[in-house]
């Protein structure tokens, strides 16, 4: 084999690992980064491991909206009809927050059992719902209020 031939050959298998490492770390970043949407049923079927962030919606149950006078946490309950999840958020709440209506919730459950949420996200319209949210109520036998756009 003739130098140059060397050379070519080891800077093309430079290229060729560093393009495989390049995307072993990429994918690595998307999979720790990916944030699933999980309904309060499948949460209680489901073992699911404190400190395991995902996205928890469902519907804020009816007179369970409690805040501290004292601080910003405020204390709900986020139902699909079969099963509930107490849910702690320290922090303002969208100003289309409140009861019986869609929301989705960023968080990690704690060892306790409650969801410590730092991103709560409400429904902008009466005629938007998160389609994991619309597809989970209507597996629970809820009628989404009025689905997807």
């Amino acid at each position: 084999m003739t130098p140059t031939r060397k050379r070519r050959l080891i800077a093309v298998l430079v290229i060729i690992v560093g393009v495989g490492l390049a995307a072993t770390v990429a994918f690595n970043a998307l999979q720790e980064n990916m944030l699933f949407f999980i309904s309060p049923s499948d949460v209680k079927e489901q073992s699911l491991p404190a400190g395991k962030r995902f996205r928890l919606g469902g519907l804020v149950a009816v007179d369970s909206v409690s805040r501290d006078d004292d601080s910003l946490t405020v204390k709900f309950v986020v139902t699909d009809g079969l099963a509930s999840i107490d849910v702690r958020f320290k922090g303002i709440l969208p100003d289309l927050f409140r009861e019986g209506q869609g929301v989705i919730t960023i968080g990690e459950l704690s060892p306790d059992g409650h969801f410590e949420a730092s991103e709560v996200l409400a429904k902008h319209d009466e005629t938007y719902m998160p389609k994991e949210v619309a597809e989970a109520l209507e597996k629970a036998g809820h009628a989404a209020s009025k689905g997807s756009p």
